[in-house]
């Protein structure tokens, strides 16, 4: 039982370790999907299924790798989300709500779970295992990133 104890208290001593990792797959899983896109532009059109506002699909990739990487990272994370948050928006709302819960692909339901994250690290930031972190705690003289010798 003493192992078990144990493993709560670490869980719980490291919860910001989760939080990070989240962001980093998230991050990671969006700047993949921007990669394909701009390298098969038509993949897109067969995702929306319309093809009549070009501009807004550029966007779509440009986000999806900025704010992937950015995400992916932790550095601006807050601007990286907001990037996605439209994007993510018409995925929910505009192509995959009528399609309906459940459907083969379940495409609404994810799409909705990636909003749902991207609005969480926009409003909470990019936690600790972040770039963002390290670069405020270096500001505030609280760990520098070297120690001094």
């Amino acid at each position: 039982m003493a192992f078990f104890e144990k493993l709560k208290l670490w869980l719980d001593k490291n919860s910001d370790l989760a939080y990070g990792l989240i962001r980093i797959f998230l991050g990671v899983a969006l700047f993949v999907r921007g990669w394909i896109l701009a390298s098969d532009p038509a993949a897109i059109t067969r995702l929306a299924e319309e093809d009549r506002i070009y501009w807004w699909y550029s966007y779509i990739t440009v986000a999806h790798i900025i704010g992937g990487f950015s995400l992916a990272i932790g550095l601006i994370t807050r601007l990286g989300s907001l990037l996605q948050i439209p994007v993510l928006f018409g995925a929910v709302f505009l192509v995959h709500l009528k399609q309906g819960l459940l459907s083969v692909g379940q495409s609404l339901e994810l799409s909705a779970l990636v909003l749902v994250l991207l609005l969480i690290y926009f409003v909470f930031g990019s936690g600790g295992l972040s770039v963002d972190r390290r670069i405020s705690k270096r500001k505030s003289g609280d760990k520098p990133l070297q120690s001094s010798s």
